[in-house]
């Protein structure tokens, strides 16, 4: 074995800090979620874990010819509808979600040692929605939402830069959001919530939406 290349074999930590006791859970996975992100977030703002960012999520788009991919981007808004975030709607993961809507969110708080994974599909959110959050934003990411062929081939960093100056002068005060941006929400049919424990036997509680159920929603606790 190389000196420079540790023993991925050996690599390996108990997990031991929490458990998931099902009588426990909400009745609804969005309002689990709520707790579960509230705790995490807690954590982040810690001094020692500032750079943890506990809304980064792990993106798993479709494409019939191409196969699955996966990007981190940040969640935006969560509730009973749904799990939203923002892109470029002429993205790699624009153009693969107008294709085939169906997506994989995951949530890897590692530093609580859990993990929450989404399944559902993807929609548009309301053009006055997107409005509303891109005039939140920072105006140096507003322009950059125009200057960016997100995905596409460019031939340096300096074009990129170039591109943001020529529309920081087109818009020298409020700077309008591109008709290619938007948000898009995942409305889930099952939430999976994982924590870790003591000899691999991890929790793991699925809410699977289910009409016939209260509250619309089943929940099962699933063999690690």
């Amino acid at each position: 074995m190389s000196a420079e290349q540790p023993d991925l074999a050996a690599l390996r930590r108990d997990y031991s800090e929490r458990a998931i006791e099902v009588t426990e859970l909400t009745s609804d996975p969005s309002a689990q979620f709520g707790r579960w992100f509230a705790e995490t977030d807690a954590v982040a703002r810690k001094s020692d874990a500032s750079w943890f960012e506990p809304n980064a999520m792990v993106l798993t788009t479709c494409d019939p010819a191409a196969g699955p991919s996966s990007r981190t981007v940040l969640l935006k808004g969560y509730g009973p509808e749904g799990f939203t975030f923002y892109t470029n709607l002429r993205s790699r993961k624009g153009r693969q979600l107008a294709a085939d809507p169906r997506v994989s969110l995951l949530f890897p708080w590692y530093v609580l040692e859990r993990q929450v994974i989404v399944q559902g599909t993807a929609e548009r959110v309301p053009d006055w929605e997107s409005d509303a959050y891109f005039a939140s934003r920072p105006r140096g990411a507003q322009l950059g939402a125009w200057a960016s062929p997100q995905s596409e081939p460019i031939p340096d960093r300096a074009w990129l830069e170039q591109e943001l100056a020529q529309y920081a002068q087109r818009y020298p005060d409020r700077v309008p959001r591109p008709p290619h941006w938007g948000g898009l929400r995942v409305r889930p049919e099952t939430v999976e919530f994982w924590q870790g424990r003591p000899n691999r036997l991890h929790d793991r509680a699925l809410y699977r939406r289910d009409a016939s159920a209260p509250g619309g929603w089943r929940i099962e606790r699933l063999s690690p």
